[in-house]
């Protein structure tokens, strides 16, 4: 047996997100039906974490077990001849039979964009949320540090189904910061974890400081424990991508 890690890259328009779901097109679905054939047998491919339905990766990481001793470079030609064009995997490596994508990563790194000129060009419009109205952006700029450090993230998360098993809300967020690049709008932020559509509803938060409906008071109040304040607003899906996934070896 050996473990093969690599990193997958996708456009998730198309996609209901990285999980398998019976009767619809996800991403972790479609690479263990492919890996299935080459392995000749049904295969569980691990991934670093869940993306959303329309949420895009550089990098997400993912590994899978098999038997075949095909070469890794042969292995990664061979599956992407059989993907579908937006999907793609690169830096296929064989690593230690244990090793978990998930349980074993450092931190993640994700980045949200919001296209802010009047007119969003249609080959922009899957990857960027448009939003051409007013906004502080020295505002948002300010706000975004205030969410570094350890926290209960549950007024920026949204439900779910593992809730009922008691797993921690809490997370580390190592940097969390707002640039311009050109007409994109860029929110960049790096943690431990994340939560359901954490950073969308980061980013939600975010913008509505921008539009003077919260204050920095506000962001803060959403990280205290048993605050009761509910989650939202959230951001809509395809403005935001997986950039990275950190590992200590």
């Amino acid at each position: 047996m050996r473990r093969l890690r690599f990193e997958v890259s996708y456009e998730g328009t198309d996609f209901h997100g990285w999980q398998v779901q019976p009767g619809l097109a996800t991403i972790q679905g479609i690479l263990e039906e492919i890996i299935s054939g080459v392995e000749g047998k049904l295969v569980h491919v691990a991934g670093s974490g869940r993306t959303d339905a329309g949420v895009h990766a550089y990098a997400q990481v993912a590994a899978v077990t098999l038997e075949n001793r095909i070469p890794v470079d042969n292995f990664r030609r061979a599956v992407n001849r059989l993907l579908p064009h937006t999907i793609r995997i690169d830096k296929v490596t064989e690593t230690q039979i244990h090793f978990h994508p998930r349980f074993d990563a450092r931190c993640k790194t994700y980045e949200y964009r919001i296209f802010r000129d009047e007119i969003c060009p249609p080959f922009e419009q899957r990857f960027v949320c448009h939003y051409p109205y007013p906004l502080d952006e020295e505002a948002i700029r300010q706000a975004a540090p205030l969410l570094i450090g350890e926290h209960d993230f549950t007024a920026y998360a949204a439900a779910d189904h593992r809730d009922s098993e008691k797993f921690s809300r809490v997370r580390r967020i190592f940097s969390s910061e707002v640039t311009r690049h050109g007409k994109q709008l860029v929110y960049r932020v790096t943690g431990s974890g994340f939560l359901k559509h954490m950073v969308r509803h980061i980013m939600g938060v975010l913008v509505e400081v921008g539009k003077a409906n919260l204050t920095n008071e506000d962001v803060l109040a959403r990280l205290q424990p048993n605050c009761g304040i509910r989650p939202g607003p959230s951001m809509p899906p395809q403005g935001l991508f997986l950039m990275s996934v950190e590992y200590d070896t």
